[in-house]
């Protein structure tokens, strides 16, 4: 057999002819031959691929959340603004914060129901506390203590309190309290009724208050209303009074002329409800005090009438360091005079009475007469800054 295949020219080899043979010599594919330049064994890289695809679908994931939450409050917006039938509310769906507080602040302390009869011929006003409904709640059991303030602002030392009704929202008072007051007063004057809850042991709450000024009702004739509570003001800002005066300085003689003409509308210093004012006049040179000089004393009034002049001789080197106090008392045969309200003129001064003293050193040898507020005595002295009391020689001329 084998010479015969030689003499054919043909050379057949068992290993080629077999099966096993034609796999193993069979080329492999190109993911097949990458993966066999690794390295690494196949069970590490079945691990790293696994590792991989949990990674992309981690990913995916976190995605897909980022975006459903970022959509979520733009379709609820969406609806809510589509509920909203009318363009002029719409800015409404979301209020401001300050509007909500001040509308917290505003609603839920509850009502007051008063009465107003004013007497011409006495003169005097009567006010009628009537009862409270629905009010604030202020302590742990649900209920609170209520009573009421009743005061004008006119005259903030003379208050009334009602009787205390123990645990109870809607308590019943039925009391009147009279206050003198002119008719040239009325206008001026803001009656001010403040509910509190009484504390044993600590300091008594304001529940609200009701703020009528007198000027915005008639009472030509019985009133009788509910009012809601409102926040309580955290400062009463009380009336001292206004004083009229005219000021002339004359360089060449180096003569300083205050008119003290008259004042109004005085802050109640006496029981009775008026006052024994006059008028003091203080020179203060260099923030010490100088010279002063003051007017009668007007018995039983709030509305004074001086007309009293007073002479001091200021040199014109001295008047840019000069202050003019004006000041207003009330007299008292008994006890120490107790000052009404201040206010002082110069260059540290400010408002009208920096312009006041401005336009009498811009108009020599001519009075100029203006009205002034009066302030509280302490925080003139504080902004005047005096030392001890000195007098001072007049400077050589």
């Amino acid at each position: 057999m084998v010479v015969a295949a030689r003499k054919d020219g043909v050379t057949a080899s068992p290993l080629t002819s077999s099966p096993a043979a034609i796999a193993t010599t069979a080329q492999p594919g190109f993911l097949g031959s990458w993966l066999s330049r690794i390295p690494l064994p196949k069970w590490v890289l079945i691990a790293m691929a696994v590792a991989a695809v949990v990674l992309l679908l981690l990913f995916l994931i976190c995605i897909v959340r980022c975006c459903c939450s970022k959509k979520k409050p733009r379709k609820k917006e969406r609806v809510t603004l589509h509920t909203v039938s009318s363009p002029t509310t719409a800015s409404l769906v979301q209020p401001e914060m300050e509007d909500l507080e001040q509308h917290v602040e505003q609603t839920g302390r509850g009502k007051l129901q008063y009465s107003l009869e004013y007497n011409f011929r006495a003169p005097e006003l009567r006010v009628g506390v009537k009862q409270a409904a629905e009010l604030k709640a202020m302590d742990r059991g649900g209920t609170s203590d209520p009573y009421v303030i009743v005061y004008l602002t006119s005259d903030t030392k003379k208050k009334y309190e009602t009787k205390v009704y123990r645990k109870t929202l809607n308590p019943i008072f039925n009391e009147s309290f009279i206050f003198q007051v002119t008719q040239a007063e009325v206008p001026e004057s803001t009656l001010v009724m403040q509910i509190y809850d009484f504390n044993r042991f600590a300091k008594h709450d304001i529940i609200g208050e009701v703020r009528l000024p007198l000027a915005s009702v008639s009472l030509q004739h019985i009133i009788e209303q509910w009012s809601d509570l409102a926040a309580a003001n955290k400062v009463e800002e009380e009336q001292l009074g206004e004083i009229c005066f005219s000021l002339r300085y004359v360089p060449s003689t180096g003569k300083l002329t205050v008119l003290i003409l008259e004042a109004k509308k005085l802050k109640r210093m006496d029981s009775d409800g008026l006052s024994d004012p006059f008028v003091k006049v203080h020179l203060i040179l260099n923030r010490k005090k100088w010279k002063k000089k003051k007017t009668n004393v007007k018995k039983n009034t709030l509305n004074p009438y001086f007309n009293e002049v007073f002479v001091f001789e200021v040199p014109f080197d001295q008047i840019q360091n000069m202050d003019v106090v004006i000041s207003v008392w009330d007299h008292d045969k008994v006890t120490k005079n107790e000052p009404i309200g201040k206010l002082f003129l110069g260059c540290r001064a400010t408002g009208n009475q920096l312009q006041h003293w401005s336009d009498m050193l811009s108009n020599p040898r001519r009075p100029l007469t203006q009205w002034h507020s009066l302030q509280p005595p302490d925080v003139v002295d504080k902004a005047l800054g005096l030392k001890s009391y000195l007098k001072l020689p007049l400077p050589p001329r």
